[in-house]
């Protein structure tokens, strides 16, 4: 997937992925990542989610990266935050309390620059990728955070159906790109109404993937 296509997209105005609250699944399943209160979650390819509202008041720090300036520049404004830009190396890093969103390519973000990660919530990276990028996005995601426990949401469906994003990644493929570090159990798997995109039927899966130590 070109990182044109992701950023015409939200110059467009097409986000039809973007969540108008946030996502009940986080809601229900976040307790078990057991994560302390000021704990710092990391978003892979996070956009303006009100995830982030949601962990953000629920008293935990938040880290993302996002390809589009334009979606920060509005989650910001949304948030009613002014942030602080600066350059990081290839990337730009908006900040505020509590919150810090890394603008640009993801695989061009850095542990050092990252900083401490407690867990990882991937609601929309992994499916947002083709089948020949996740590979290289699991072991990148593994190598900046230090393998820091994962709430990771899928999609299961029939992608000769519907062609994506987001994709269908099937549990054996999770399986293969993270059960090198991780344990991983399947905590929830339910319909998504309507069918994804009003056109296939699919469900979405949540995971739980806790380090090897």
């Amino acid at each position: 997937m070109e990182q044109s296509f992701w950023l015409q997209k939200w110059q467009k105005n097409e986000i039809g992925f973007h969540n108008p609250e946030a996502h009940a699944l986080l809601v229900k399943h976040f307790p078990q990542l057991g994560l302390q209160p000021g704990a710092r979650l990391f978003l892979p390819l996070c956009g303006k989610t009100l995830d982030i509202r949601w962990l953000l008041e629920q008293g935990y720090r938040v880290a993302g990266a996002e390809l589009s300036e334009t979606a920060i520049q509005q989650l910001f404004a949304e948030l009613a935050l002014t942030p602080q830009v600066a350059e990081q190396g290839e990337l730009k890093r908006y900040s505020a309390e509590n919150l810090d969103v890394f603008v640009g390519d993801m695989f061009q973000l850095q542990r050092e620059a990252l900083g401490s990660v407690d867990a990882i919530y991937d609601r929309a990276a992994l499916v947002a990728l083709p089948e020949n990028m996740r590979v290289d996005y699991a072991a990148h995601l593994q190598q900046i955070t230090g393998s820091a426990s994962q709430l990771l949401i899928s999609f299961d469906y029939d992608q000769n159906l519907q062609p994506g994003p987001p994709f269908c990644v099937s549990d054996e493929e999770i399986q293969r790109l993270y059960s090198g570090a991780y344990q991983l159990q399947l905590v929830d798997a339910v319909e998504v109404p309507g069918g994804l995109k009003g056109k296939v039927t699919a469900l979405e899966k949540v995971w739980l993937l806790q380090a090897n130590r």
